[in-house]
């Protein structure tokens, strides 16, 4: 029952890739809450303050441990310097999987031409991250005693790294990132087995992203697109996120909204009536937010496209901001909210 139970949660993950288990913080939709540096450590003190984020997901309203996510980051750049540090915490939970793990960051910058004005820099960051991962069989029953269930809690710590690098020039950015730099095997899923030897030896989540984007606009409304690429070289999987924000600058602040559509390039067969199916990954996340001083409120909502899915439910997520740092008439002189504090 728990081979079958085991096979039957592998074909979810395969057909829900935003369920699967992941080593780090996953990549959702929060960055898109001028939040780039919870994805690219290069963004470490990209302008000359700081932000804070505070985000919290939950898939699935409808079904038990469910997953569910909370981070919280911090950010700024260390008065007259081009160096910038951060710091993230993040708890991870998926259904009998968790978990918990710390980043710390260090990012420099280096500022091109003499206007401290212009915003023209190449940025490049590192990040130390622990991580602590657990697995609760404790609540696995089997009439008949199975070698792969231990029925107890394990725990294992991980040490990773990550790395990137940056390029913005006023309102246009570039970044990349490589997510777990170093392989680490996942020896979690080998303790207190019966033949540990006969677990696959999991090594290598290493995450490759690319973002781009650039705003258009000098008035009250303003139009962002952006594209997100990501590559994991484990599994091989490949997705991309197509995004456009639109901004409205209001008396009171700053009013936003926008799309995201993500696509997996690889898919995972199923079988049907008339022989076997395909299922690539889809979510469309609309997301609105809010500026108000040096606050900042966004909430994004994804739902999920295909005929293979586990609940009708989507996935809702709610970050709330504060920016830090200079009075807005001593900024960069472009509409950077990435940057711009």
């Amino acid at each position: 029952m728990k081979r079958f139970l085991f096979c039957l949660a592998t074909v979810l993950s395969l057909a829900i890739p935003a369920a699967r288990a992941q080593e780090g913080i996953p990549v959702y939709f929060d960055y898109l809450s001028d939040n780039y540096y919870l994805v690219h450590p290069s963004m470490a003190g990209i302008g000359e303050g700081g932000k804070i984020r505070l985000t919290a997901r939950k898939q699935w309203f409808s079904v038990d441990e469910a997953p569910n996510m909370q981070t919280l980051s911090v950010h700024y750049r260390i008065p007259e310097t081009r160096s910038g540090v951060g710091a993230i915490l993040f708890n991870d939970a998926n259904g009998y999987h968790a978990q918990t793990g710390f980043k710390l960051t260090y990012a420099h910058h280096l500022n091109f031409g003499g206007d401290v004005r212009v915003l023209n820099q190449l940025s490049f960051g590192i990040s130390p991250t622990l991580l602590q991962s657990s697995l609760d069989e404790t609540e696995f029953r089997s009439v008949i005693p199975d070698p792969i269930v231990t029925g107890s809690k394990l725990s294992a710590t991980y040490f990773n790294v990550d790395l990137g690098m940056s390029y913005s020039y006023m309102e246009f950015y570039l970044h990349a990132t490589i997510l777990n730099l170093l392989d680490t095997e996942r020896k979690l899923y080998r303790i207190g087995r019966a033949d540990p030897n006969n677990v696959p030896v999991i090594d290598n989540l290493r995450r490759y992203l690319l973002s781009a984007g650039y705003i258009f606009g000098k008035k009250e409304w303003k139009v962002e697109p952006s594209v997100m690429l990501q590559m994991t070289d484990f599994t091989r999987e490949k997705t991309v996120d197509l995004n456009a924000k639109v901004y409205k600058e209001m008396a009171f602040g700053t009013l936003w909204g926008g799309l995201s559509y993500r696509r997996s390039f690889d898919g995972a067969q199923y079988v049907t009536p008339n022989g076997f199916g395909e299922q690539r990954l889809q979510l469309f996340t609309p997301i609105v937010g809010l500026n108000v001083n040096r606050f900042m409120f966004s909430y994004n909502y994804s739902y999920q496209m295909g005929d293979i899915r586990l609940d009708n439910g989507g996935f809702h997520q709610i970050t709330l901001g504060y920016d830090f740092g200079p009075e807005r008439s001593d900024r960069y002189d472009c509409f950077c909210p990435a940057a711009d504090y």
